[in-house]
């Protein structure tokens, strides 16, 4: 049974303190109302060992379906402070009971919903928080938090097809790698004591691998630093903005890669900027926090001049244009929402037209990839299946000799 620690005071106003057993945070706070314990507060204690097993991350899943759900709560007319209350009691994440917990003490305190939010940015991003609190001032919050989910959703959706796309390839590789360790380290060293023993030479392949494998073996320590070396450096220049900078434009301009990244960062800022302006945040704040959740240092670094561009009055679609990040067809979707007063919809439609593009570049980089890893997985192990035919080709010439 869960352990809750309290704190409050009793009936001659002296404060106290200790930890209660009970099925549920709702049942320890009404059992402690009856024992005459007033102004309390009441948190779910849990140890470091439970933490480890019972607590796990709150992941972007569970973020999408709380949204879901407050969002249907808040429709079907019940209070905020309820929703909230009945998420965190049904939840099986002890982590997202916790951070229910957390925003339900901060709702009964008089906070508001996105004040709440905010004590949590690791959970909820920039964006997701922008957008709540714009929604609380037109009172749309149940219709926002629907679309927050519906956005989560797409998102997670995009990030499973590539990860399915690219599972197979990748066991494939490691499968293929097993193999050829096994042969090289503990097969062929055994043909090279066969033909040692008959003092004849083994066939140039096997030489060859056998020669590769050697050399692994005496210094691997050196390839190992040199692996860490590597990694260290990368670590220390992707620190500075000058290295992810680098990083990130060197990304985009990589065949095929570059355009599924670029399309994707166009459906993610189309995306959030839709659900902003649709929420009524002004178009200036919606710009900065859309280009914040794209994490790439180039489309940030570019679309900051965007927004000095709309400070002077230039719109968003041609100074969007200038930055030749986004392509044509995307900046003149928005400058017929700009002309015509519809750039929320516009921003939507962009989006949905440039997910279903995404969704092709994917299959198109996969399309590359699967065969690329196999094609090479293939020659390694062929290359090693020839060394060890040539030695077995060899012991026999030997022994017919």
């Amino acid at each position: 049974m869960p352990k809750y620690a309290y704190v409050g005071s009793n009936m001659a106003g002296e404060a106290v303190k200790g930890t209660y057993k009970a099925g549920s945070r709702g049942d320890a706070e009404v059992a402690l109302y009856e024992q005459e314990l007033r102004d309390l507060k009441v948190t779910e204690k849990v140890s470091i060992l439970q933490m480890e097993i019972t607590g796990p991350r709150i992941t972007k899943a569970e973020v999408m379906h709380l949204s879901r759900q407050m969002a249907a709560f808040l429709r079907a007319g019940l209070p905020i402070l309820d929703a909230v209350h009945s998420i965190g009691a049904e939840s099986e994440n002890s982590s997202v009971r916790r951070m229910m917990n957390d925003i339900e003490d901060g709702l009964r305190s008089g906070d508001r919903f996105s004040d709440c939010l905010d004590r949590h940015p690791k959970i909820f991003p920039d964006f997701y928080r922008g957008i709540v609190r714009s929604a609380e001032l037109t009172g749309e919050l149940d219709t926002v938090l629907a679309r927050l989910a519906l956005y989560l959703e797409r998102d997670l959706e995009a990030r499973r097809k590539i990860k399915s796309a690219l599972t197979y390839p990748l066991v494939i590789a490691a499968m293929s790698m097993v193999t050829v360790v096994v042969l090289a380290v503990y097969v062929l060293p055994k043909f090279k004591d066969f033909f040692n023993d008959l003092d004849a030479e083994l066939p140039l392949p096997t030489r060859m691998l056998l020669a590769v494998t050697d050399f692994l073996g005496a210094f691997w320590w050196a390839l190992a630093g040199g692996v860490v070396l590597l990694v260290l450096i990368g670590w220390v220049v992707l620190r500075f903005d000058g290295g992810r900078y680098a990083r990130d434009a060197f990304l985009l301009k990589v065949p095929v890669l570059g355009e599924t990244i670029q399309y994707a960062l166009v459906e993610r800022f189309c995306r959030v900027m839709a659900s902003m302006v649709s929420a009524g945040v002004n178009l200036p704040d919606a710009l900065k926090v859309a280009t914040e959740s794209l994490r790439n240092r180039v489309y940030i670094r570019r679309l900051t001049e965007v927004g000095d561009s709309m400070l002077e009055g230039q719109g968003i679609a041609s100074p969007l244009a200038r930055t030749r990040l986004f392509p044509g067809s995307a900046t003149q979707m928005l400058r017929v929402g700009e002309e015509t007063g519809s750039l929320d919809s516009q921003l939507e439609v962009t989006a949905e037209y440039y997910e279903v593009e995404l969704d092709y570049k994917i299959k198109k980089l996969t399309a590359l990839f699967e065969p690329a890893v196999i094609i090479t997985m293939g020659l390694v192990v062929g290359f090693v299946a020839v060394a060890l035919v040539s030695a077995m080709y060899g012991v026999f010439t030997q022994v017919d000799v």
